[in-house]
């Protein structure tokens, strides 16, 4: 009923595949009436050889990255992953017929069996850690020389110069600050390495984020990476702030991309 009224809203939209992840098997695989788009669309496996496409029904269109939208794609890859090694796909990539998604593994043949293997058993965690960057500041201004100095001479002295003080209080205490953060990320990095295959650092999101990182975990050590989160949580609860997610597939180690061409028909 969702599908036909969905169809119906746009009964000459010409229709293509929505691909999800790719993962390795030759059984033919279902995983429920979830696909992207909100009419029911359900989720298959289009295959070559040993690899799968995970796939849906869609609209032949260019995918806005909605809130909705980016949901629905990231849900399709944590039901599949409960079951398999997922090599997530970029998000809005679509297909025109099964026949070309065939045609992609053939070509990428070789690529998708090299990072399959390195990826195999591994899923993804993220950590943002985040601290209160005013009390940050406060503790630096109590423990460093060079600022009580300088705040000292602003406040006893009102000629110019004090302008030109300001100016070097603000560079010292924001070298004070960036200084004081990659201590703290050095550390957490140096606890997580013998728990983690790789990690990679992406930008921080406002100013009181000081670290966002991605891991690459083994699935059957989950729990010894969890045990070091705790650990090192517990021991920054006074001073850091930590979000901890996952698992995911590996968006921040394989995500892959195509330059799709659309020809005529």
């Amino acid at each position: 009923m969702v599908e036909e009224q969905a169809q119906s809203i746009q009964p000459d939209a010409e229709q293509g595949k929505y691909v999800y992840c790719i993962i390795k098997t030759d059984t033919p695989r279902e995983f429920g009436t979830v696909g992207i788009g909100g009419r029911g669309d359900r989720v298959y496996t289009v295959h070559y050889k040993e690899f799968a496409a995970v796939v849906s029904n869609c609209p032949l269109i260019v995918f806005d990255p909605t809130r909705e939208n980016a949901l629905a794609h990231e849900h399709v890859n944590e039901v599949v992953m409960k079951d398999f090694t997922v090599l997530p796909m970029s998000f809005g990539t679509v297909f025109r017929t099964e026949n070309d998604i065939k045609e992609f593994l053939k070509g990428t043949y070789d690529a998708l069996s090299d990072v399959l293997q390195k990826m195999d058993g591994k899923i993804e965690f993220g950590l943002k850690v985040n601290w209160d960057k005013d009390q940050v500041v406060k503790d630096i201004e109590n423990e460093n020389e060079e600022i009580r100095r300088l705040k000292e001479e602003i406040q006893s002295n009102t000629s110019t110069s004090t302008y030109f003080s300001r100016m070097q209080l603000g560079r010292v205490v924001e070298s004070a600050l960036q200084a004081k953060a990659d201590a703290y990320v050095s550390e957490i990095y140096e606890a997580l390495r013998d728990a983690a295959i790789a990690s990679r650092s992406n930008k921080p999101i406002g100013d009181k984020m000081i670290m966002n990182a991605a891991f690459l975990v083994e699935r059957e050590k989950t729990k010894a990476f969890d045990d070091h989160i705790s650990e090192i949580a517990k021991k920054y609860e006074n001073k850091l702030s930590f979000l901890y997610t996952g698992p995911w597939p590996p968006y921040n180690f394989v995500n892959i991309r195509l330059k799709l061409e659309r020809t005529e028909r």
